[in-house]
């Protein structure tokens, strides 16, 4: 039986909910944790669902290369960029400062 969105939709959550304040990790990573690693899209779909949900962190999830490509799902124009910095993660140009530093990887972590 094929898994349904909701049903992705929610690992996806699992795994967003692990993400430690001050840590970030991408799409991608969570895909390929979950055994999907071509369903990078589908969690940035969930990531643009959660928005209204108040206990999953969408702002630790950017690209693989760290831009805060979701930014605009997020309500007035600097919010995701704002939340990472309260946590301690410099963002310059809509880009993660020091990436590899701050990356969480589910695949190592969880």
């Amino acid at each position: 039986m094929k898994p349904t969105h909701d049903n992705f939709f929610q690992r996806v959550y699992q795994v967003v909910q692990q993400i430690p304040e001050g840590r970030i990790t991408s799409y991608g990573a969570i895909a390929r944790y979950l055994g999907s690693a071509k369903s990078a899209r589908m969690v940035g779909w969930a990531m643009n669902a959660s928005h209204s949900m108040d206990n999953i962190p969408a702002h630790r999830v950017v690209n693989r290369l760290g831009m805060l490509t979701g930014k605009h799902h997020f309500p007035g124009m600097n919010l995701m960029e704002q939340l990472l910095e309260n946590e301690g993660i410099r963002v310059k140009n809509l880009q993660i400062i020091d990436f590899e530093k701050h990356f969480w990887d589910p695949n190592q972590e969880l």
